[in-house]
């Protein structure tokens, strides 16, 4: 394959130009042509200039900017075949052989026509101009893959469509925002998010901001839904809630498919409980703004993935839809993925609800699940008058974003259960110091949203000598579970307990470690809660730091956390369009310090405006940060400057991500489910949870050591480094004549 091209249809979704450079890119890597279709199918029906050819810098710059730098436009042409034709004409006519195609279900549908119908269209456009290249009319096959971009996420084949988590950044930042003025005031809010046939964001978001009540397509509310909305607000604002969110998707309909407007909920709430209620539509904010860190990185692996499939594809092969199952990018066919699609709007639009949620994915059902439990008043079961477990929750190793979220849901669902809960303050120093204390439903209102750690949190690993004493609060306690909300200190305290289990009874208990921590580096979880919520704030201050440069002719070395383990470098720098990134598990080298130096000062000679490296602050002991901005300062001489950026704690702070308040949520209700699951068994099992090649699974404490390298605080096996190559060839200088380089941005 010499020549293919790159559209973006519909619906412009936040990450589309991420996906457009790595297929610029990563097709130029490798020889191949690249052609660039401007304004969607409307470009590609009218010709001319709208396919241009695109070069390495043509997508220089891209990465930060929301909606699509190639555009989108209406094209009803393209449901008709004479639309379809012209546009064949023009693909025909440039010599294309493979198409990307970046859109939702409507722009891969008229994808999967045009492929269909190729060599009709080939035959009758030969027929009527025989001046077409013998070539063109010999090409009898058009290689196809799409990749699935919508905000609401209501595509089949990926679990996560290219957009969603931006638009879930958009709609948990207002309701956050919201929070504040509705409790100042005591008043209620109804929230509409977009979703006419999926109800994505306004589960995930009601989820992430702590929503009081949601309605959503797939899953309308009972008959007399009113009556049980008011009587669950009522009963929040009299134990002593300050304020209500409604979240709606705007498709949210009742039971006889009728529609449920926001103003009905309005009308209400106002009528039967008197409440000032107001309305805020967040409208197309959603699909707005700069691309979250997921959404950059989601559409680089795609794209890239996509020019790799077209490249190594057989010739006439059934188009697909690469996405990402499982936490890995998968191919599925592209028939399969429409099919699916259409199965689900089917069911909709046919009133059957249980077979349009078993269209969702099982995380949706997970979802929905904790949120009918999290968004009650109040628990379901009296603890004091139940016999239930008493489960004990705490922090432990360094602050992470949505450890706060995870103690929430931890804490509730327990309530919800019967279950006595109780708080551990200050980690394994607040449980050597008895620092233990009941829970109760409202002690964690508002904890969903706070980043930090209200229970308290510190790095100290309890040493043989306190182990008496950790021992007798559990007694007095009567602790029969624990939760370990933490990073690898409070792994380290809690495998301690249970290899002390013989000589201290007490210990004799079910320990579910979650993993909350930045550097994402625990054993048996691909991701961590809060690594999503570093890697967003190193996005958003290089960001800042990149405009800078810009202007200034700068090169940037910025430093950022992860100890020995590098994936907040990589993925930032994956996300930023960064040239280098420096890694612990690589090592650097003076000979690579040297080729770094070389191409910087030839890219800066070729009219390159600025130079961004990131480096992991363990990266090597000796070549810092600062020995690199140094270095590459005197080398540069005049031809640019170079400044360090150490980011430091605020890659810690903040409010936690909607992704990592999602994955905390999950991760809670599974860890109490497990606490439950082994109280009372022989032998319980200790485990530490974590997400799996897409799943939640458990590792036995006994597993631990065979999965960590020890000696540098991270997992054996990471799977993130096989995204290595990815970085490396798009950070490329570009593989094209000194002519063509002007002007480069990374």
């Amino acid at each position: 394959m010499k020549r293919i091209a790159v559209i973006t249809s519909g619906g412009d979704a936040p990450g589309m130009n991420a996906a457009v450079r790595a297929v610029v890119r990563a097709a130029l890597a490798q020889g191949v042509e690249v052609f660039g279709i401007s304004d969607g199918y409307r470009g590609l029906i009218a010709g001319g200039d709208h396919l241009r050819p695109m070069a390495w810098n043509s997508v220089g710059g891209i990465l930060h900017l929301g909606g699509t730098t190639l555009g989108s436009a209406p094209a009803p042409a393209m449901h008709e075949r004479d639309g379809r034709q012209r546009a064949a004409r023009h693909l025909a006519a440039a010599g294309i052989e493979g198409l990307v195609v970046i859109g939702g279900d409507g722009s891969l549908s008229g994808a999967a026509a045009l492929q269909t119908e190729w060599p009709a269209h080939l035959d009758a456009l030969q027929a009527d101009d025989d001046s077409l290249p013998s070539a063109v009319a010999d090409r009898r096959h058009l290689a196809l893959v799409g990749i699935p971009a919508s905000i609401t996420n209501d595509v089949a084949g990926s679990d996560v469509c290219l957009g969603a988590d931006t638009a879930l950044h958009r709609i948990v930042a207002a309701v956050d925002a919201i929070g504040s003025t509705a409790a100042s005031h005591q008043r209620a809010f109804v929230v509409e998010v977009m979703g006419e046939q999926s109800g994505y964001l306004a589960l995930m978001g009601a989820l992430a901001s702590g929503a009081d009540w949601l309605l959503i397509p797939e899953d309308p509310p009972e008959a007399d839904w009113e009556t049980a909305m008011t009587d669950v607000l009522g009963r929040g604002r009299h134990l002593g809630r300050r304020d209500s969110i409604v979240m709606l998707a705007e498709g949210a309909r009742d039971l006889t498919g009728q529609p449920i407007t926001s103003e009905h909920v309005k009308q209400v709430i106002e009528e039967r409980l008197g409440e000032d209620t107001r309305i805020t539509v967040l409208g197309h904010v959603q699909r707005g703004g700069a691309p979250s860190a997921y959404d950059r990185n989601l559409g680089t692996l795609l794209g890239a993935a996509a020019v790799h499939w077209l490249l190594k594809s057989d010739v006439g092969a059934a188009p697909v839809a690469v996405g990402t199952r499982a936490n890995r990018v998968v191919h599925t066919p592209l028939a399969d993925c429409l099919e699916r699609t259409r199965g689900a709007n089917l069911a909709l639009d046919q009133n059957d609800y249980q077979r349009a949620l078993r269209q969702r994915s099982a995380s949706f059902r997970e979802a929905l699940a904790a949120v009918r439990t999290l968004v009650r008043a109040q628990p379901r079961v009296d603890a004091a008058q139940s016999p239930g477990l008493r489960l004990a929750v705490m922090n432990a190793g360094g602050p992470a974003p949505g450890m706060n979220t995870a103690v929430r849901v931890a804490v509730r669902l327990g309530l919800d259960q019967g279950h006595t809960m109780l708080g551990i303050a200050n980690g394994f120093r607040g449980l050597i110091d008895g620092d233990i204390r009941p829970l109760d439903w409202m002690s964690v209102s508002g904890w969903a949203t706070r980043g930090g750690s209200d229970l308290g949190t510190n790095r100290y690993v309890p040493g043989r000598g306190d182990l008496y004493a950790i021992a007798r609060h559990l007694e007095e306690h009567q602790v029969q579970g624990l939760l370990v909300i933490g990073g690898w200190s409070g792994y380290r305290g809690a495998l301690q307990l249970f290899d002390e289990r013989q000589n201290y009874p007490a210990f004799n208990l079910p320990i579910v470690c979650l993993p909350a921590t930045i550097n994402n580096n625990l054993p048996g979880a691909e991701l961590c809660i809060g690594a999503d919520t570093a890697l967003n704030s190193i996005v958003e201050a290089v960001d800042k730091i990149k405009s800078s440069a810009v202007a200034s002719r700068r090169a940037f070395v910025v430093e950022v956390m992860g100890r020995n383990c590098g994936y907040l470098a990589l993925m930032s720098a994956l996300a930023t369009g960064a040239e280098r990134v420096y890694l612990h598990e690589e090592g650097v080298t003076l000979e690579d310090l040297a080729a770094d130096v070389h191409n910087l000062v030839e890219g800066f000679r070729g009219g390159k405006r600025l130079g961004l490296l990131i480096r992991n602050e363990r990266a090597n002991p000796i070549y810092t940060t600062r020995f690199m901005a140094s270095l590459f300062e005197e080398e540069g001489g005049k031809l640019f400057d170079v400044r360090q950026a150490i980011l430091g704690h605020m890659q810690q702070g903040g409010d936690p991500s909607p992704f990592d308040r999602i994955l905390a949520t999950r991760m809670a209700t599974r860890g109490i489910a497990l606490l439950e699951a082994q109280i009372g068994a022989e032998e319980p099992m200790s485990a530490c949870l974590g997400l799996m090649e897409g799943g939640l699974r458990e590792t036995d404490f006994l597993d631990v050591p065979r999965l960590m390298d020890l000696a540098n605080e991270r997992p054996r096996g990471q799977w993130w480094l096989a995204i290595r190559p990815v970085a490396r060839t798009l950070g490329q200088p570009a593989p094209e004549p000194p002519g063509n380089q002007a002007a480069a941005l990374p």
